[in-house]
């Protein structure tokens, strides 16, 4: 996306007349020279016998990068929330911009589960994003949660399906959103006696964990911090009109 400014500059010829505002433009914008280009709009006329120097008026093009982008986003954004925290935006692969937060604020900007991350990640993506024509996927993550969620999500689907083998009874999970579901279903895919599905409307969709070698019995999964509480609902078989096993939508 590109954009411009226009500044102007004094200097005793044309030539370093023009490299006085192009500077002023670079330190305006932060970027090296070789990022930006110009168009002179108006160039004015010399002093008496050559005194007061020449001045001209610049249109100074630049693109802004979507790293750049990002990272002013989020940076006026923590402005606005009197939120401490240093932004650092790269290149992913495909061309994705790879976010990483630190700051005394993580906590706050993670939120539950990382439901204020996600959160933070959507509306980054929308406002970066704005005014291009192919859009650009971002990703944003702090001390390393993502990472650290992702395998906490599998240790607990491992769980949770040893559990529904021995036991014979499928379990559903607490609600997730749509990316912590893939991981769950992901994690099970090849594992022998089980399988999986999604049931409920998001925000409470939710997913099951059944065995592949009899109906069994059901029961619900609920994850507390004093351990877990179980809600045992007879013989009632899992509802055929959900998602296919170990697929998401």
């Amino acid at each position: 996306m590109q954009n411009m400014i226009e500044v102007e500059g004094t200097a005793k010829n044309v030539n370093e007349a023009i490299e006085v505002a192009v500077s002023k433009a670079l330190v305006q914008l932060s970027l090296p020279r070789e990022e930006v280009t110009y168009e002179l709009l108006d160039r004015g006329k010399t002093g008496f016998l050559g005194l007061g120097g020449v001045w001209v008026k610049l249109r100074v093009f630049y693109e802004v990068g979507m790293t750049r982008k990002t990272e002013d986003f989020l940076n006026g954004l923590f402005e606005l929330m009197k939120v401490k925290a240093d932004v650092h935006a790269s290149e992913g692969e495909d061309g994705r911009v790879d976010v990483t937060l630190s700051g005394p604020d993580m906590g706050l900007l993670i939120g539950r589960r990382g439901e204020t991350l996600d959160a933070l990640q959507y509306i980054t993506g929308l406002a970066a994003n704005k005014g291009n024509d192919k859009y650009v996927r971002v990703t944003i993550d702090s001390e390393n949660y993502r990472e650290k969620r992702e395998e906490s999500l599998e240790n607990l689907a491992n769980r949770i399906a040893d559990k529904v083998i021995k036991n014979q009874r499928s379990m559903t999970l607490e609600p997730m959103s749509p990316h912590e579901r893939r991981i769950i279903h992901s994690c099970l895919q090849a594992k022998e006696g089980v399988t999986t599905f999604s049931t409920g409307q998001d925000p409470n969709r939710k997913v099951v964990i059944a065995p592949t070698n009899g109906e069994g019995k059901h029961r619900q999964y609920r994850g507390h911090r004093g351990g877990a509480r179980r809600n045992f609902n007879g013989n009632r078989k899992p509802k055929a009109a959900e998602t296919s096993p170990k697929t998401e939508e």
